[in-house]
C-alpha cells in the first residue's frame, strides 16, 4: 500500500495540471490575440503561493493543495480567471474606458512600463487612449480625493512648461530653476503615468491586491472596477475580478500584463474601426444633406398658376324662395282678415 509521504511526491502532476489538450478546453475558445494555455501558467511559475502560515483563509477556493509548507494554486481556476478578466478589459477598451495599471514592486515595474509603451506605440498613432499606470508608489487619494490631485498634475504641467522654455528661465535665478527640476522629478515620479487622467478611470490593474490595498479599497469606495493578481496571502472577495496567481516571479507578471495588454490592443483597435465606420456613415449623411440642399438652391422657383375667373354675361336667376309651413299660414290668416274687412 503506498503511503501518504509517498503519493504525494515533488514529481507528481496534478489531475488539474495535465498538459494534453482535450476538445473540451478548446471549445467555446475567445477571440483574444493569444490564448493562455496550462503550460505557459505553469512554465511561468505562475502556481507558487506563499507560506501556509502566511496565507489568507478566504483564498482557499483557488488553493490546490500544500506541499512543502507552500501552497500551490489551481492553475485550471487561474485560466478561468484570466480569461473573465481579459474579456472584461477588451470590452473596456473596445468603448475606450479609462484604465489604470498599478505595479510598484521592484519585480513589476520594468515590465509594465515596458507593455505600456508597447500598446501605445500599436495604438496612441490612431486615436486617443485613455491608458495611464503607476509604477513607483501609490498616493493615498488619488481616487477619493482627485480633486487636489489634479492640482499636482497642473504643477507638473506648468514646471514642465517653464523648464522647456529659455526665455521664461532667463527671468529666474539658477538656484530656483535648480529648484523647478527638483521638484518637476518628485512629481514626475509620482504622477508621471496618470498626469494626462481628467476624471476617475473606469478600471485598475494591479499587480499584488495585497502589497496595494490601498488602491484597492480606494477603487471599491469610488466605483472602480478593479482587475488584480491575487496571491494566496490576499482576499480575491475585494476585486471584482481576481487572477490567483504568483505575484512575486517575473514570470508570472510578465506573463499576466502581457495578456492583459494584448486584450487591450485588441479592444482598442476593434472600438477604433467602430468609431470610424460610425464617423464615415454621419459624414456621408452630411455630405448627402449638403447636395441636396445645394441642388434645391439651384434649380429656378416656380411661380405659382394664377386662377384666372370667367364672367359670364347672362343674368342669374335668383334662387326660388321656399316657403315654410308655418309661414304660409300666417299669410292666408291675414288674407282672410282682408276679405273679411272689405265686406264689412
Amino acid at each position: 500500500m503506498i503511503g501518504v509521504a509517498e503519493w504525494r511526491t515533488p514529481l507528481r502532476v496534478p489531475p488539474s495540471l495535465k498538459l494534453r489538450r482535450t476538445k473540451k478546453a478548446t471549445r467555446g475558445k475567445k477571440d483574444y490575440m493569444q490564448e493562455i494555455k496550462l503550460e505557459e501558467l505553469l512554465e511561468a511559475g505562475c502556481h507558487f503561493g506563499h507560506q501556509v502560515t502566511r496565507s489568507n483563509p478566504k483564498s482557499r477556493d483557488f488553493i490546490f493543495e500544500a506541499r512543502d509548507n507552500i501552497h500551490i494554486i489551481d492553475l485550471t481556476k487561474t485560466k478561468e480567471e484570466l480569461e473573465k478578466a481579459l474579456e472584461f478589459i477588451k470590452s473596456l477598451a473596445q468603448r475606450n474606458g479609462a484604465l489604470v495599471v498599478l505595479g510598484t514592486k521592484r519585480q513589476a515595474q520594468e515590465v509594465i512600463d515596458t507593455e505600456i509603451k508597447r500598446a501605445k506605440q500599436q495604438v496612441a498613432e490612431k486615436a486617443e487612449n485613455k491608458l495611464y499606470f503607476v509604477t513607483q508608489r501609490w498616493i493615498g487619494g488619488t481616487f477619493t480625493n482627485f480633486a487636489e490631485v489634479v492640482k499636482n498634475f497642473k504643477k507638473l504641467k506648468d514646471f514642465t512648461q517653464k523648464l522647456s522654455s529659455d526665455e521664461e528661465k532667463s527671468k529666474y535665478t539658477k538656484k530656483e530653476v535648480g529648484q523647478w527640476q527638483k521638484e518637476k522629478l518628485k512629481l514626475e515620479s509620482l504622477y508621471g503615468g496618470i498626469a494626462d487622467m481628467t476624471q476617475v478611470p473606469d478600471a485598475i490593474f494591479i499587480v499584488d491586491s495585497h502589497l496595494e490595498k490601498l488602491a484597492v479599497d480606494e477603487a471599491g469606495k469610488m466605483g472602480v472596477t478593479s482587475v488584480a493578481i491575487t496571491d494566496t496571502n490576499a482576499d480575491p472577495h475585494l476585486v471584482d475580478y481576481p487572477i490567483p496567481a504568483n505575484d512575486d516571479a517575473v514570470g508570472s507578471i510578465k506573463l499576466i500584463v502581457k495578456a492583459i495588454m494584448d486584450a487591450w490592443i485588441e479592444g482598442r483597435q476593434i472600438g477604433i474601426k467602430a468609431e470610424e465606420k460610425t464617423a464615415k456613415e454621419v459624414a456621408d449623411k452630411v455630405q448627402k444633406a449638403e447636395e441636396k440642399a445645394k441642388k434645391e438652391a439651384s434649380q429656378p422657383v416656380k411661380e405659382p398658376k394664377k386662377e384666372i375667373l370667367v364672367m359670364n354675361d347672362t343674368p342669374r336667376e335668383e334662387p326660388k324662395k321656399v316657403e315654410t309651413k308655418k309661414v304660409a299660414e300666417v299669410k292666408n290668416a291675414e288674407v282672410k282678415v282682408v276679405k273679411t274687412a272689405k265686406k264689412k
